[in-house]
């Protein structure tokens, strides 16, 4: 890892491992995940983990993180009663948790394949092992401007008092998905129209829906349907009363 005059190894050290513990908190897992002993790139080997997610730092010259998650999450996101889910929304949260102990923000994340991390990455980088009951359960990987970053920004900040995280419960299959963001769309209906008819749309144009008034309106998440109910107004805003809910032999 390169240094800067200011900054020694150790701070560099204690800046990726602080953003490390910070996504840890968040990250779903099978078990409490602590962050482990920061590795070089060149020595890191990602046995063992199943999928990997990459985001950029909103930092000059666009640095990048990146989190990897063993089998465990992915087969279950991929077995998810919602249907398959995406791993880049359920690591986000870990990954802002992260970029906001380097001291700023990230974008939007997105999935790469495992081997091509490094690559995606574009500079030398250190890992940090995420260990949940001993075993190396994921990893955060920062390229070393993100770590020159982090540690400039926490040279600068006054220690914290250590506060123990509370225990976490071993979990398992569904149960790691349980604070899981999701983007819920309710639907009133459909059409399909000519591209010609698209560009021709005005203000006050009223197109004609797939669905009678009065009709319950869908509820999906990942456009999967899984609710319908009546669609009604709580102060000023729309909501959804969910009258019937969905199963895989009644959906259409």
């Amino acid at each position: 890892m390169t240094t800067t005059p200011d900054l020694t190894l150790a701070d560099l050290h204690a800046s990726v491992v602080t953003a490390a513990a910070a996504a840890a908190e968040v990250l779903p897992a099978a078990s409490a995940l602590e962050a482990g002993t920061p590795v070089p790139g060149d020595d890191w080997a990602s046995t063992g983990l199943a999928g990997a997610v990459v985001a950029e730092l909103h930092l000059p010259g666009a640095p990048r993180i990146a989190v990897l998650v063993g089998s465990d999450l992915v087969e279950a996101l991929a077995a998810s009663p919602l249907g398959g889910l995406d791993l880049a929304a359920a690591t986000q949260p870990a990954l802002e948790a992260a970029a906001t102990a380097l001291g700023t923000g990230c974008g939007a994340a997105r999935e790469v394949a495992l081997d091509l991390v490094g690559a995606d990455l574009g500079t030398p980088f250190t890992a940090v092992p995420l260990l949940g009951a001993g075993l190396t359960a994921g990893a955060l990987l920062f390229s070393d401007a993100a770590a020159t970053a982090s540690a400039s920004v926490q040279a600068t900040v006054a220690p914290q008092p250590t506060v123990p995280a509370p225990a976490r419960l071993p979990q398992r299959g569904i149960e790691m998905l349980h604070g899981v963001d999701m983007e819920v769309t309710v639907e009133l209906g459909r059409t399909t129209m000519t591209v010609r008819d698209l560009l021709a749309l005005s203000p006050g144009e009223v197109l004609e829906l797939d669905r009678a008034a009065g009709s319950p309106a869908d509820l999906l998440v990942n456009g999967r349907l899984i609710a319908r109910g009546e669609v009604v107004v709580v102060d000023e805003d729309f909501g959804l009363r969910v009258t019937e809910i969905i199963d895989e032999s009644t959906a259409g």
